[in-house]
Parts: C-alpha cells; sequence; structure tokens
C-alpha cells in the first residue's frame, strides 16, 4: 500500500465496527439487517470524512499563525 488515510476513513474499520456493535443491537431489540449494516458503513465513512473537512477547516481558521 502506498497511500495512507485516516482511520475514520476505512470502510473495513466502520464495517468491523458494526459488525462487532450489531449483535448488542439485536440483544438491545433492534434488527440490523445485512444489507443495512453495509449502507450504515458507507454512511459512517462519508459523515466522518465530512466531520474531518469541518474540523480541519475549522482549525485552519482559528489559527494564529500563518502557513509557510
Amino acid at each position: 500500500m502506498d497511500s495512507t488515510k485516516a482511520w475514520y476513513q476505512s470502510r473495513t474499520i466502520w464495517g468491523a465496527l458494526i459488525a462487532v456493535f450489531a449483535p448488542l443491537f439485536s440483544i438491545a431489540g433492534f434488527d440490523l439487517p445485512a444489507g443495512v449494516q453495509g449502507e450504515l458503513a458507507e454512511g459512517l465513512v462519508t459523515v466522518a470524512g465530512g466531520i474531518g473537512g469541518l474540523i480541519a477547516l475549522y482549525g485552519r481558521l482559528s489559527a494564529t499563525s500563518a502557513i509557510r
């Protein structure tokens, strides 16, 4: 692998987290079918990327020193 990305941009990480938590949701009475789990992982990657971008933008706008 030549490129890198943040952990929250990984579909594999989000898929694994959903796979871990899906049985717990099932025990609590919430059923997550396999198709929904995949869509949820995709949506979480999108949301996490957007939040990361907003945090980066806020950080740059609120910085007190210039970029060289």
